[in-house]
């Protein structure tokens, strides 16, 4: 068997920047044979020598990953992409050797870099050769006229080997970039998580760093995890990976990322989360679309490290927007899809099931902030949210950085606190009181809040709401229960002038206690006014 031209390219320039790295040598015994696969030279791997390989890389000038033969990937459409289909009979770990047997996806137009993929057994590492046979795919297909061991787009675990349907179902998959998606406990893909996310929202251009390889190692029961070694390369940062994936409740990742910088970025993004909110009850008069809503999350929800629930409920602006909330060492934070009920979307693609995705950080995160960047969409075909922790300080070039975390992909939060009420519902609509003149520059604003605790009030007892805004006036504060539910509406009128944003926010409490945890919105009046008009 031969080496891949990537490794082989790698080693010969590390080699010529005298970079050469203890435990790169080729390793002298192989891994058992996988039945239909071609198999490269095993090799010794340890994630000690990626680590050190990702920073050496950091130090010598960027070499982008080209398609193999641009001309043939580039025609390989969305529809030729979509008669590719790997074999199951070639699916490694299949055979016994793992519970969660793996496929990979074929090079095409979209995804059009190649990824090397290594299989694990023993602390020795063996390239998957790429060959058209492991795919079905039609007889005059160009990507037939593709070279050996063009490589793979990415790779997907399928459901444990001893289900009847594992060759169709799927749990989690890494595909694109350094994008990687899981389904949760509702079984339903949704939004995606990122290795990095590089410049988002800035006055340069957002980068996508790549994995180029992948180096997995098989649960070898139900309850272990799925091992995956990851190499990131991009034009300012590099790095290596370890994830731990579990197929639970849901599906659970422990991350381990070592990153090194090789030029100044402007925004570093950690633990990067990316979905898409095109609209919800809050911004529905506005747009133009048959179903009640139509997102894969509607909020962000924080847990800082003063212990402060938050619930930032998403927007579709008219710009670009970008919001952080400090905060020092985190216990959490996530995009959430928390309306569950099919009536409020009416749509086969289930966005009712799609999961929620929790980050909870390890260790001591230290100062920096959450920050959540939303983007104008007019469909839902486009990721336009992303939520990170970005560090404080420059992210400067000979940097390095260390982060461990956990990422829950699951309907609800992992870690509910059930004396607080959550805000289920953002409402707007004309301020003032039916039956009046109502003002012309007043919004009113209703969050409907549930939970348990709310059912602890006894009759006729009522929540205070604390409200505040950033600019403006509130009036007409006022809470009540909703009759036949066991929601609570809390409203008020907020009287605002010009375009600029407003940032709100309010909490029930119970004599000087919270009874619910903190509600915040931006309120752009701009946007309101151009669909008005």
């Amino acid at each position: 068997m031969t080496t891949s031209v990537e490794r082989r390219r790698f080693l010969k320039s590390i080699a010529a920047a005298g970079l050469i790295l203890p435990g790169m040598s080729i390793y002298q015994h192989a891994l058992a044979d996988v039945p239909g696969l071609d198999l490269g030279t095993a090799q010794k791997f340890d994630f000690n020598d990626l680590i050190n390989r990702a920073k050496a890389m950091a130090q010598v000038a960027y070499e982008p990953p080209v398609a193999p033969n641009p001309e043939i990937v580039g025609k390989i459409d969305y529809d030729t992409h979509g008669k590719l289909h790997y074999k199951r009979d070639h699916s490694p770990f299949s055979d016994g050797s793992g519970t969660y047997p793996a496929t990979f996806f074929h090079l095409g137009m979209y995804f059009a870099k190649p990824v090397h993929m290594y299989l694990l057994e023993n602390d020795t590492a063996r390239e998957v050769i790429y060959k058209p046979d492991y795919f079905d795919m039609p007889k005059d297909s160009i990507a037939r006229q593709l070279p050996a061991n063009s490589g793979f787009a990415g790779f997907r675990l399928h459901e444990n080997q001893a289900r009847d349907d594992w060759k169709t179902q799927d749990w989690a998959a890494f595909l694109g970039a350094s994008y990687f998606r899981a389904i949760g406990d509702e079984g339903q893909y949704g939004l995606s998580a990122r290795g990095i996310a590089v410049n988002t929202a800035t006055s340069i251009p957002e980068e996508f760093p790549d994995f180029r390889q992948f180096f997995i190692k098989p649960a070898k029961n139900p309850e272990d995890p799925v091992t995956v070694y990851a190499l990131l390369d991009g034009p300012s940062i590099t790095g290596a990976y370890k994830f731990l994936l579990y197929r639970g409740k849901g599906v659970t990742m422990d991350v381990e990322k070592h990153l090194f910088v090789r030029k100044d970025i402007e925004r570093l993004g950690i633990a990067p989360l990316t979905s898409m909110f095109w609209y919800s009850e809050q911004n529905k008069s506005f747009r133009f679309d048959w179903r009640p809503e139509v997102h894969d999350s509607d909020g962000l929800e924080l847990w800082t490290g003063g212990g402060e629930r938050i619930w930032r409920q998403l927007n579709n602006p008219e710009t670009i927007r970008a919001s952080a909330f400090g905060d020092r060492t985190p216990r959490g934070f996530g995009l959430m899809q928390r309306d569950r009920d099919v009536k409020n979307y009416l749509d086969g693609v289930r966005y009712h099931r799609r999961p929620s995705l929790w980050v909870e950080p390890q260790g001591d995160w230290e100062n920096g902030a959450v920050q959540l960047i939303e983007i104008p969409t007019d469909d839902e075909i486009h990721d336009n949210i992303a939520a990170f922790w970005v560090p404080d300080g420059p992210a400067k070039a000979g940097n390095s950085y260390q982060f461990k975390y956990r990422l829950y992909w699951q309907a609800h939060n992992p870690f509910p606190v059930k004396e607080l009420a959550t805000a289920t519902a953002t409402r707007m609509g004309r301020g003032g009181e039916p039956g009046t003149n109502r003002p012309q520059d007043e919004i009113k604003f209703s969050v409907e809040f549930e939970g348990d605790v709310l059912g602890t009030l006894a009759y006729g007892e009522f929540p205070e709401i604390v409200v505040s805004t950033s600019r403006g006036e509130i009036t007409r504060t006022k809470i009540e229960p909703i009759m036949d539910t066991r929601i609570w509406r809390a409203a008020f009128d907020l009287k605002v002038t010009g375009d600029d944003p407003v940032d709100l926010r309010m909490y029930l409490k119970r004599n000087d206690a919270p009874l619910s945890e903190t509600w915040m919105f931006q309120h752009l009046p701009a946007l309101s006014n151009q669909q008005q008009v």
